[in-house]
């Protein structure tokens, strides 16, 4: 009989030596992970004068697989402590306050968004 309760008091630990591992590996996981993502995640800093680019949120279900979800290039006026940012369309004058969040930095500045080309991708050529 005490054999048996001996038994029972082992597996007892061993049950506890593997809850607090799992723990501990769960924590592990969670780290790398939070890791990965905010390495992923980096913060974005605007200036004036800058050029961006807004999503737009009122994207329909099927426009087109090729077609972007970020508008026409703004310019930026002005950055606000909480991350706002107060932005300008140059096409109509239009101010705009927005949450960073929604804009993407154009990254080339030789290159004037103006004279880019557009392809149509439906027309097919054949060459001999």
């Amino acid at each position: 009989m005490k054999q048996v309760g001996s038994n029972r008091g082992l597996q007892l630990n061993e049950l506890d030596e593997l809850r607090n591992e799992t723990y501990e590996n769960a924590h592990i996981c969670q780290a790398k992970t939070k890791a990965f993502h905010d390495k992923n995640n980096s913060s974005k800093s605007f200036e004036p004068n800058q050029k961006v680019l807004t999503f737009n949120f009122k994207f329909k279900l099927f426009p087109g697989r090729l077609r972007s979800r970020w508008d026409n290039p703004f310019v930026v006026q002005q950055v606000f402590p909480s991350r706002a940012v107060q932005i300008l369309d140059p096409q109509d004058g239009r101010v705009l306050i927005v949450n960073d969040q929604c804009l993407k930095p154009i990254m080339t500045n030789d290159i004037e968004l103006d004279l880019i080309e557009f392809i149509n991708l439906v027309e097919l050529v054949y060459y001999d």
